[in-house]
């Protein structure tokens, strides 16, 4: 796995709606911290931010197709709102649980699916786009920090470990979504899910 780009942004206000969702490619070494990337913040801390979203992941191996889709050559990394476009991992190779190392030590654990929200179309000014990633699966990951480190596009990351293969990003979405029961309490039984979508598959308050 590589990572294609790094970026980072703050909440602002994008077609009367108040975002972190416009990220920017930062061409330098960042400090990736418990909670997030330097520079890098949360609108919204209801939905988003805490340690098991300290990190939004995207495949970067997904823009060829989004490109060619949108008919948007120029569609740049970053604008699925992720903090990390990876390439070599997609939600079919990437798995709950899943521990990497950056070629600069900071080490990440796979922790959820990412549920994508209304912010995808709103920002971007698309009304089909939150409902084409749905449908397409490709939704990225979020990530905890391990151990702190830095991260810096070009870099490799390495599969350190891979507790449970049973469950890639797509099968964890689709269970919860479709809310199949045997599945739903299979996924929030796996120790290394996150606590938020834990309590959501259990039917309890919680906004993932």
């Amino acid at each position: 796995m590589r990572i294609e780009g790094v970026q980072v942004g703050k909440p602002a206000v994008v077609n009367g709606v108040r975002t972190a969702f416009g990220k920017r490619a930062v061409p330098w070494t960042v400090h990736l911290g418990r909670l997030n990337l330097d520079g890098d913040s949360q609108a919204d801390r209801r939905y988003h931010g805490g340690p098991d979203m300290a990190v939004l992941a995207y495949s970067a191996d997904h823009y060829r197709l989004w490109r060619s889709e949108l008919a948007w050559p120029d569609l740049p990394l970053g604008a699925f709102g992720e903090n990390l476009s990876v390439s070599g991992a997609t939600e079919e190779t990437v798995c709950i649980g899943d521990l990497w190392v950056t070629a600069e030590s900071a080490v990440l654990q796979v922790a959820s699916p990412r549920k994508p929200c209304r912010k995808i179309s709103g920002y971007w000014g698309r009304s089909d786009l939150l409902q084409r990633v749905h449908e397409s699966g490709r939704i990225g990951w979020y990530l905890r920090v391990i151990a702190e480190g830095s991260v810096e596009a070009g870099a490799r990351i390495s599969l350190l470990e891979r507790p449970h293969p049973e469950w890639p990003i797509r099968r964890a979405f689709s269970a919860a979504l479709a809310r199949n029961r045997g599945e739903a309490r299979a996924l929030s039984e796996v120790a290394a899910l996150s606590d938020r979508w834990k309590a959501w598959l259990r039917g309890e308050p919680a906004r993932v």
